[in-house]
């Protein structure tokens, strides 16, 4: 039944168990289907003093799900370094016992596939792999590469590289789509995350994933793959969207975009993506399957310029969060969508504080002073925003020429950072922070003095992990309001959402989530 399950589904959720005995394998084998997994990839070379007949008949009478049996040599990457003899005959044994797939390297398949499947017609299946070193090859090479490997007679081929780079999965991506047979592709490491990610989306068999307290870099863990991303319903319609950013594993934007994507029925996917160099990532990612991006840490002022449009008010700015790629020519349209989120959130904060009943048309920072701790992406849309409602803005930034020149857009004021642990603001100013500090590493620290928080009337934070940073917990000591970043990420994202599927977002649905998983 489970092998009739195998051949009828379009991907499997597959967890690596890599425990130092056989009993130990079994019961992280019941957790792995406790948390979602569809098989598992057992790796015999972890086992201390393993034992083929003993330990294999434990494991494969023991299974609650398919299991993937890997015996894999020092010489491919494993932990195994005895006699090849000794490993090739436990994968024999595997095989015999009832595995449902054996694992075996390009280099030693070619005599072995044909054995174990002359000798088992019905049996379990063959996956011959190949671990590269270094860069991905190119897509020439692979193809040479794979027609190699398929002509062992391998029921699935799975090839895994190192990528050092995201536009190297491009080439994985490709292979994946193009393949005669079976393929599990994907690359190792935090830039290649989205090789699991959109393998689904590519026609892989398997994608990997890493149980509950046992990180492996550059796997998403099983809940992820089930709750936040849905692999299962992931084909190759659906629409790619992702962070651009570096680094970008500390977003929240896969939660939010893509529980909303599923709960308004939209077939689309929101993945991270750790990028490099920009120029390549846009001369390599051209085609209109990736559809959107947002743009995070350190890219909002660069990316203006690989944009072939630019929204007039982000244009404004000088920084695009938002991107998108337009199905009919594929040209990509920048925007801007954290001015107003950062904005309406302040504003929001002291209408709320004063009650505001829409007596007064003029927003409550028309007067104010407008303290801005950064002159990067977010710190020149939170300072044209300032500026849009009528505040009177001070830029402070580590490079002085760059809060002169957003100061000079703003009809404001530029000091170098380091005059902001000395500054004294005017009662009832607004302090907005649009720097990294607040986030790990940099968590204990603020970027003002402590003492001249309790002139401030609000104390805006863009940093959202975590959701009440040092700087928010300070100012509300000193009796300031506080605004989060989260609601800046929440209306940011409200707009993205309208941007990416021209469909108005459900913003209540949205900050339920917000408020339920951050």
């Amino acid at each position: 039944m489970e092998r009739a399950r195998i051949l009828t589904n379009s991907i499997l959720v597959c967890a690596p168990l890599m425990a130092r005995s056989a009993e130990q394998m079994v019961i992280d084998m019941q957790s792995a289907k406790a948390q979602g997994a569809d098989a598992v990839e057992v790796r015999l070379d972890f086992i201390d003093s393993f034992q083929p007949s003993h330990d294999l008949e434990t494991i494969i009478r023991n299974k609650p799900l398919p299991v993937i049996i890997v015996y894999r040599p020092r010489w491919e990457g494993g932990q195994y370094e005895g006699d090849e003899h000794t490993r090739l005959e436990a994968l024999r044994l595997a095989h015999d016992l009832g595995a449902d797939y054996i694992d075996v390297e390009l280099k030693v398949a070619s005599d072995l596939v044909g054995e174990v499947k002359n000798k088992h017609q019905a049996g379990g299946k063959v996956i011959v792999s190949s671990y590269l070193n270094g860069a991905t090859p190119s897509k020439e090479d692979l193809g040479h590469l794979v027609a190699r490997m398929q002509a062992t007679g391998a029921d699935i081929i799975k090839v895994v590289s190192n990528a050092d780079d995201i536009t190297e999965l491009e080439r994985i991506f490709h292979l994946l789509s193009r393949s005669e047979v079976p393929v599990v592709a994907y690359s190792l490491g935090e830039r290649g995350l989205i090789s699991q990610l959109l393998s689904p989306k590519f026609g892989g068999a398997f994608v990997y994933g890493a149980m509950e307290g046992n990180s492996i870099p550059g796997l998403p863990t099983l809940d992820n793959l089930r709750e936040t991303y849905k692999v299962e319903n992931i084909n190759s319609d659906t629409k790619v969207f992702g962070l651009v950013s570096k680094p970008v594993s500390h977003s929240k934007g896969p939660i939010l975009h893509n529980l909303t994507f599923r709960h308004a029925n939209y077939n689309g996917i929101y993945v991270p993506m750790f990028v490099d160099d920009l120029k390549e990532f846009f001369e390599v990612y051209t085609s209109i399957e990736f559809a959107g991006y947002s743009v995070g840490f350190p890219y909002k002022e660069a990316v203006v310029q690989f944009c072939d449009e630019v929204h007039p008010l982000a244009k404004s700015i000088g920084a695009v969060n938002t991107i998108i790629r337009k199905p009919g020519d594929g040209k990509l349209i920048g925007y801007n969508t954290d001015c107003e989120g950062s904005i309406a959130a302040i504003e929001d904060a002291l209408k709320e504080q004063k009650s505001i009943n829409g007596a007064s048309l003029n927003s409550p920072l028309a007067g104010k002073q407008f303290v801005v701790a950064g002159a990067g992406g977010a710190g020149r849309a939170i300072a044209v925003g300032a500026k849009s409602r009528g505040a009177r803005v001070i830029i402070f930034d580590i490079d002085l020429a760059r809060a002169e020149s957003l100061a000079q857009v703003v009809s404001g004021e530029a000091q170098h950072f380091e005059s902001l642990a000395h500054f004294q603001p005017e009662n009832g100013a607004i302090l907005a922070n649009a720097t990294p500090i607040g986030m790990h590493p940099s968590a204990d620290r603020i970027p003002v003095a402590e003492a001249t928080l309790g002139s401030y009337q609000l104390v805006f934070d863009a940093v959202y992990t975590p959701r009440k940073t040092r700087l928010l917990k300070d100012a509300d000591a000193a009796g300031a309001i506080t605004v989060s970043g989260v609601e800046m990420f929440l209306r940011q994202a409200i707009g993205q959402f309208n941007l990416f599927t021209g469909r108005e977002a459900p913003k209540d649905f949205m900050r339920e989530i917000v408020l339920s998983k951050f």
